[in-house]
């Protein structure tokens, strides 16, 4: 599998703005500061598709990107992804706090082609109490989830299989549930891939 194209589509804070084309579409949603863009950027195969930066609370819309996949053997997958704010930053205002979270609350609930939510969570830190509220509310909401515990590369090899076990388990998932990432060496992108194509052939 290989990415034949990745390109930005258009920003949006409502759903008047969101893209009108009905291909199946993916979220990213992380604490702040994760690595959700990198994240984004490494799964496309992109050093600039998405902004990084290092000051927490950049993403301020919803961001949309229209991928193409060479799967092999003459197939081609295509969907969008979505990148939205990050939470739990604390230095954004109250009132910027209530408006992301109603942005996100209405394109989660609402978006008709939503198949997946990716929710990053820091594999080095594990779980905090704002990765357990939003995974529970995603679900809430009916929608599924994939757990990608990323910067995986920074623990020893060893600890890095039993580590994503200790994620699942703090989230209440079930072995497996969780894929254990690197976007700086690209590990298990491929198979988080693979879940992402899944989720989008048996739709929303």
């Amino acid at each position: 599998m290989r990415v034949h194209s990745a390109e930005f589509v258009t920003s949006a804070t409502a759903p008047e703005g969101w893209p009108t084309s009905r291909l199946p579409e993916v979220a990213f949603v992380g604490r702040s500061n994760v690595g959700k863009s990198s994240m984004i950027n490494a799964l496309c195969e992109r050093r600039k598709l998405v902004r990084v930066s290092n000051t927490p609370g950049r993403t301020r819309l919803l961001n949309f990107f229209e991928v193409a996949l060479d799967l092999g053997a003459g197939r081609r997958a295509q969907l969008r992804l979505c990148d939205l704010p990050g939470y739990g930053y604390a230095k954004v205002s109250k009132t910027e706090r209530r408006e992301w979270q109603k942005m996100i609350e209405t394109y989660v609930e609402q978006r008709e082609r939503l198949c997946a939510v990716v929710c990053i969570v820091d594999a080095n830190v594990g779980p905090t109490e704002d990765d357990l509220q939003v995974i529970g509310w995603v679900r809430s909401a009916g929608r599924r989830v994939i757990v990608a515990a990323t910067k995986i590369d920074k623990l020893p090899k060893h600890r890095r299989i039993p580590r994503t076990r200790e994620v699942e388990k703090a989230l209440g998932l079930e072995a497996g549930d969780a894929i254990g990432v690197s976007s700086v060496e690209a590990i298990q992108l491929d198979t988080l891939w693979e879940k992402i194509l899944e989720t989008c052939r048996t739709g929303a």
